[in-house]
């Protein structure tokens, strides 16, 4: 590999206003270190508190979903299938973007852009009785996933609508992506 064009990268992060970015496995211990950079950035910013705990969480809510789902599949925490893009980056209207995506298991992703894309169409009303239809719901023990209050969560704060992707790999896997606008 040859040497890498910094200056071209910083010209791409600045054109497209990304305060942070990471590229590689998630670990727990990372996780809470890249939150931390991101609370003191947002602090440096004075950025209203609300802002920037919701910043947080939405960092928080798609990292931990990136996490647990590489842990679901047994994939080990270093390998590459484990692996995310976590990119921080401000809109032309000063809003935060909070954009994350992971590689997945081919056959998971129709159903995870599905749900995107139904929270999506859903306006604020909908989201908030959604979100409380979801608390209601019983809970199956031994459950592999969560009880999906992040995500509803995420779209009722967020200032427009999620939006996903979905690119198939040769390998079998997807590269899903999730953008979530603050």
């Amino acid at each position: 590999m040859g040497q890498i064009d910094l200056f071209s990268l910083q010209q791409t992060y600045n054109q497209q206003r990304i305060l942070l970015c990471f590229n590689g496995p998630l670990t727990q211990s990372l996780i809470e270190e890249i939150g931390h950079a991101l609370r003191n950035y947002m602090e440096r910013e004075h950025a209203t508190p609300s802002s920037a705990m919701d910043v947080f969480g939405a960092y928080i809510e798609l990292t931990q979903n990136i996490r647990h789902y590489a842990a679901r599949k047994g994939w080990d925490a270093s390998a590459a299938a484990a692996a995310a893009t976590v990119v921080i980056a401000r809109d032309t209207e000063g809003r935060y973007v909070v954009s994350a995506g992971n590689i997945l298991e081919a056959a998971d992703g129709p159903a995870l852009e599905t749900r995107v894309n139904a929270l999506a169409a859903m306006d604020k009303v909908q989201l908030k009785a959604q979100y409380k239809e979801q608390l209601r719901k019983p809970r199956e023990e031994g459950a592999t996933t969560g009880a999906g209050l992040g995500l509803i969560d995420l779209a009722r704060k967020a200032a427009e609508p999620l939006s996903c992707s979905l690119r198939t790999l040769d390998d079998g896997r997807a590269f899903f992506s999730l953008r979530v606008v603050m």
